[in-house]
């Protein structure tokens, strides 16, 4: 089973409805550690990436959906997200371009190139309490189940899962980036907003795999 259009399409979507089911969540995520306004951006960035959805032409390849939200992030998210997910997705786009069909080599270049997008523009590492956090795990995982010869969807299962994990393994984390830095030992005990939108972000992507 190899992903194309209607999966990255489909994955999408999916990202946009997950932020706005959870963006009061990330909300209180971020205002715990942060300015507050992850939640609210991160819906913002994902409506208007959906109101520009449609208008992607069938015959385009996952990739070009893939620039589409990188450039429609960049210009529509406030704060330090916009530019990070959509250097993600930038990145991501060119590790995937001229592709129609993703196998899981191509999802494991997706999701390599995107951590790297992230750690390139917001110059950090695992353990600094970021998103990095969350997408070092998924892009390890998807990577190990891949040559252990998975599927693509089991490779966006075992992303998503990791993701998951590694959100929830920024609580105990003293940040040493972003805003969050500023609190030294008092972001110990709080969850990294950008590690649990991404842990969301990677959920949808294997949840839709398995519907296409």
């Amino acid at each position: 089973m190899n992903l194309g259009v209607a999966w990255a399409k489909a994955w999408i979507t999916s990202s946009a409805d997950v932020m706005s089911e959870h963006r009061i969540e990330l909300i209180d995520l971020d205002r715990n550690i942060g300015d507050g306004d992850h939640g609210e951006n991160m819906d913002r960035g994902f409506q208007a990436v959906l109101a520009k959805l449609e208008a992607v032409p069938a015959e385009a390849s996952p990739g070009d959906v893939l620039k589409m939200v990188a450039t429609t992030l960049i210009s529509t998210v406030g704060g330090a997200a916009g530019p990070l997910y959509g250097t993600a997705f930038l990145k991501a786009s060119i590790a995937i371009a001229g592709a129609t069909d993703l196998d899981g080599a191509a999802l494991v270049r997706l999701l390599t190139a995107a951590r790297d997008g992230i750690v390139l523009r917001g110059k950090a590492e695992s353990g600094d309490k970021t998103m990095v956090d969350a997408w070092t795990p998924a892009v390890d995982a998807a990577g190990a189940a891949h040559a252990a010869g998975a599927d693509d969807l089991a490779i966006l299962q075992a992303a998503a899962d990791a993701a998951e994990a590694g959100a929830l393994a920024t609580e105990p984390l003293v940040a040493r980036k972003g805003r969050a830095s500023y609190l030294g030992e008092r972001a110990i005990g709080h969850r990294d907003p950008g590690a649990q939108s991404s842990a969301l972000l990677l959920r949808a992507a294997a949840d839709t795999a398995a519907l296409v």
